[in-house]
Order: C-alpha cells, then sequence, then structure tokens
C-alpha cells in the first residue's frame, strides 16, 4: 500500500540547489516537496569549497537567506596566478568593479534548511530508492520508500532534478547527449586549522604538477595538489604533501603555515554537460546536468544560476508565461556552455597533462606571460571569475 500526495513541484535533492529552489518557490506560493537520498546529517557533513559569485550572493538574497553570510563572508578582490614560482595578481575588482565572496558551501546548505524548518517545508531524508515514474502525461509521478519502508507517491505538476551527477533525474530525459572530458589528473586537498598563506586565492602551475592555495576563514586553509589518476590517500602522507606543497608554489608558499589535517581527500576532474536540461515536465539544474572541474570554483556558482532560472522560469509558468520554462534549457545551456570553456581553459593553463610534448608545455608558459601584460586578457579571466551577467 502506499500513500498519495500532490503538489506543485517534486524536488529531487536536498543539496543548496534544491534547498534553495524551495525557498524560491515558496515566496512565490508555489508549493513543493523535497526527497533526499541521504540523511540530513550526510547533507550537512559534506565539505565543499565556497567561493560565491556576485549572482550566487543575489541569488541567496532574494530568498532572503543570506543574513549570517552578510556577517560572516570574507570578500576577495584579486586572484593569483604562479608559474615555476613567478606570479602575479589580477586585480578583479579593479577590473570588472565586482568581488567574490568566500562563504563555505556548508554553511548555505545549514542557512538553506534553517529557512526550509523555520517555514515547515516538507523534506523527506534518507530515501535512496526513489523512482520517477512518470515526466509526459497530464503531471509526473515519483515513487520512494523512506527509512521506515512508507511507500509514498508523489504527483506533481513539474518534478525538478537537483539530485546530482549520480542522480535518478538525468537517466529520465529521453535520448539525453552527453559530453565529457575526463582529465589525467586528481587533486589532493589538504583542510588545515591555520591562518591562509595568502587572503587572495593562487593558482600555480609548476612543472612538477599544479597547486593551489584558498581559505575557508582567517583561521582555516584548504590547499591542494595536483595527483596522478591511480593515486591513493595512502601514496600521500602529510609530509609527502608539504614537501611537494612548497616546492610547487616557490616563494608563493612563504609564510606557510603548516600542521596535521583534518579532513584530506582526493577528488577526480572531469568536465561533462548533459543535453537537453529539460524534457516534458522534468527539469535539471546542477551537477544533475553538467560537472565543471574545480579549477576557477564555479560548480556551485553554476548551480545556484540553473536554479535562479528555474525558479524564475516556474513562477512565470504560474503568473500565465510558459515561455522562460519552454526556453529553460537552451538558456541555461547558453550559460553552462560558457562556465564549462572558463574551468576547462583554466585547467588547460594551470596543470602538467602528462601527454603534452615540449611545445604545449612552452604554450603553457607563453599563455601566462601573455595574460601579465595584457590587461584585456586579464579583464576576460577576472569576468569569468566573478561570474558571467545572470
Amino acid at each position: 500500500m502506499s500513500t498519495k500526495i500532490k503538489t506543485d513541484v517534486l524536488i529531487i535533492g536536498a543539496g543548496p540547489s534544491g534547498l534553495l529552489l524551495s525557498q524560491l518557490l515558496y515566496q512565490e506560493g508555489i508549493s513543493s516537496i523535497i526527497v533526499e537520498r541521504t540523511s540530513k546529517t550526510r547533507v550537512l557533513s559534506r565539505i565543499r569549497a565556497g567561493v560565491l559569485e556576485r549572482g550566487t550572493i543575489e541569488a541567496l538574497n532574494e530568498a532572503d537567506c543570506d543574513a549570517r553570510l552578510q556577517k560572516e563572508r570574507i570578500d576577495h578582490d584579486g586572484v593569483i596566478l604562479g608559474f615555476d614560482g613567478d606570479g602575479f595578481e589580477i586585480p578583479i575588482k579593479a577590473l570588472t568593479g565586482h568581488k567574490v565572496t568566500v562563504y563555505g558551501q556548508t554553511e548555505i546548505t545549514k542557512d538553506l534548511i534553517d529557512a526550509c524548518e523555520r517555514r515547515d517545508q516538507e523534506i523527506h531524508w534518507d530515501c535512496p530508492d526513489g523512482q520517477i515514474e512518470r515526466v509526459d502525461g497530464d503531471s509526473a509521478l515519483f515513487r520512494f520508500s523512506d527509512a521506515a519502508g512508507v511507500k509514498t507517491i508523489i504527483e506533481s505538476k513539474f518534478i525538478a532534478g537537483c539530485d546530482g551527477f549520480h542522480g535518478v533525474s538525468r537517466a529520465a530525459i529521453a535520448q539525453s547527449k552527453p559530453f565529457e572530458r575526463v582529465y589525467p589528473f586528481g587533486w589532493l586537498g589538504v583542510l588545515v586549522d591555520q591562518p591562509p598563506v595568502a587572503h587572495n586565492v593562487i593558482y600555480a602551475n609548476h612543472t612538477d604538477g599544479f597547486a593551489l592555495a584558498s581559505m575557508r576563514s582567517e583561521t582555516r586553509a584548504r590547499y591542494y595538489v595536483q595527483t596522478a589518476p591511480d593515486e591513493t590517500l595512502d601514496d600521500w602522507p602529510i609530509e609527502r604533501f608539504w614537501e611537494t606543497y612548497v616546492r610547487r608554489m616557490g616563494s608563493l608558499a612563504d609564510g606557510l603555515i603548516t600542521g596535521d589535517p583534518i579532513e584530506m581527500s582526493i577528488a577526480p576532474l572531469r568536465s561533462f554537460v548533459s543535453e537537453p536540461m529539460s524534457y516534458a515536465r522534468l527539469f535539471l539544474a546542477g551537477d544533475a546536468a553538467h560537472i565543471v572541474p574545480p579549477t576557477g570554483a564555479k560548480g556551485l556558482n553554476l548551480a545556484i544560476a540553473d536554479t535562479r532560472r528555474l525558479a524564475h522560469a516556474l513562477a512565470s509558468f504560474w503568473q500565465g508565461n510558459e515561455t522562460p520554462l519552454n526556453s529553460y534549457s537552451k538558456e541555461a545551456l547558453d550559460r553552462v556552455w560558457k562556465v564549462e570553456r572558463f574551468s576547462w581553459y583554466l585547467t588547460r593553463l594551470m596543470h602538467q597533462f602528462p601527454e603534452d610534448s615540449a611545445f604545449e608545455k612552452k604554450m603553457q608558459r607563453a599563455e601566462f606571460d601573455y595574460i601579465r601584460s595584457s590587461e584585456a586578457a586579464q579583464t576576460m579571466i577576472a569576468e569569468n571569475y566573478v561570474g558571467l551577467n545572470f
């Protein structure tokens, strides 16, 4: 026996995209139910980067979920590029008039969950067996069982697939076409409770591989090094990490305070896009439709841009205008591919690719030198880094 309930929009996934969408829809008087395959504890334990574009700040302000962000935010007005220990800063605020903001993705998730709970948003946690049963009829159907084994069918006008790369939503898009680039390396990240080596983010290319410096707060830093695709944490004792990191950063690591990690992990890098981002009553947002490499910190920001666009389109539908919803996939993908291009470009510039010849390595250095000497080139990077116009 299954319980059947109805809502305007079923949201699959309780990450930042799904939570933000529910809040924006609530403000428009549109009902929603969220179903999440994992637990609330698991969602809140995910450690992710939090370099936020201006559009992401605007979206959280629209959702009235930015009070703590505005108090605790750390603004960056530049980004540093390095090559074999030689570096320079791109003054992003001077070139664009905008900054980027450091505020952790985990903190955004906490703020959005708090907002949902204050207004009694219906969220079903721990539902790993959810399945989309219909998206092309008069309504959409979704079936799931909760942790207690209670079976439920949700009937909705639309489904928003915000359930990430491994979720069920993308598979329900008829005739979806994937585009993918898997990179021949990963990122080993180390989180330490020490003051960061620099206020602004540093991207460094070295003949030995890539390295990055970023901050989570004035007393917590996140550092990364490029690893071989088959390496694991067992291959990287902390002593090896710090020795490698300092060598790759060169003088850019002056003042670095090392320490025992509070978290270490290795992430593979890929670029991925699935087209289209909608089919019948199903609409994808975030990692369900695309993945960007972490170079440039675009993953969360691109997901939020999708969500903001989808929320506006759904609100327009209920106001009698179907055009934004019908054009959602095309307009979202226009932005997705521009962001994919920037992340791919920066990844290509700042990493060592095993297959590269001596010529390609010389081209990397020539590109770096050109960027340093050209305000136009720096402006292109700065415009993408702070976020494209919405």
